[in-house]
């Protein structure tokens, strides 16, 4: 049916093809990964003093220690 040439061609091909097809895969999700650990919006509570950060962009926030609900920060 093929040489073995040809077969050793398609092979390859369909090797190379595998490990490009993963490379894009995980290339993608560490991407979505790293951009949803950045986008945080930072906080600081005027009742204790503390600066926290929150996932996610929010406008106001609880303080995880008091709960007292805080604006973001602007810089």
């Amino acid at each position: 049916m093929f040489d073995l040439t040809t077969a050793t061609v398609i092979y390859s091909l369909f090797v190379a093809a595998l490990f490009l097809g993963l490379w894009i895969y995980y290339d993608r999700r560490d991407h979505a990964r790293f951009e949803a650990e950045r986008r945080r919006t930072i906080f600081h509570c005027v009742k204790c003093d503390q600066v926290y950060a929150i996932r996610g962009e929010h406008l106001e926030a609880d303080c995880p220690s008091c709960g007292f609900k805080n604006g973001h920060l602007r810089f």
